[in-house]
């Protein structure tokens, strides 16, 4: 079976086409998962700051009426 130079074209055609897709498909998820991961270092921020800052209960920090 020989391929004709324009079925040769028209089969790479495809397969840039199918590539193209792949590639468009690909960005998409890096971007969505860019985004998780901004908001995942927003998170641990929030959590390492409260670990490291935490928030003192009221009887803590007020000494008792018969003081």
């Amino acid at each position: 079976m020989t391929n004709t130079a324009e079925e040769r074209f028209i089969r790479i055609e495809m397969i840039l086409a199918e590539q193209s897709r792949n590639i468009e498909e690909l960005n998409e998820e890096i971007i969505r998962q860019g985004k998780i991961i901004d908001r995942l270092i927003i998170e641990n921020k929030a959590l390492k700051e409260a670990i490291e800052n935490p928030v003192k209960s009221l009887s803590e920090e007020t000494p008792p009426p018969h003081y």
